[in-house]
């Protein structure tokens, strides 16, 4: 199995640009000292990699229990009585 996993984790250029700007209001907010774009997109760049999996699979698994309790009730759902 190779070491390297090529991210399929995307951001989108106005999603990536609405969380920088979430990244550096909340800088300005909670902290004394700014944050520079170079280090907020640093920082994005971290989360996305280290957290965006764990994240994204979270919610692969809760779509999948879901599914997974509609089909094992799927004649509840669907079942039609017959005369």
């Amino acid at each position: 199995m190779p070491k390297y996993s090529p991210m399929r984790i995307q951001l989108s250029p106005e999603r990536r640009a609405t969380l920088l700007d979430a990244i550096r209001r909340h800088f300005d907010t909670e902290f004394d000292d700014p944050i520079s774009d170079f280090r907020a997109q640093g920082l994005l760049d971290f989360f996305v990699k280290e957290l965006g999996p764990q994240v994204y699979n979270q919610g692969v698994r809760d779509a999948s229990a879901y599914v997974q309790a509609k089909l094992a009730d799927i004649e509840g759902e669907v079942f039609e009585a017959e005369n």
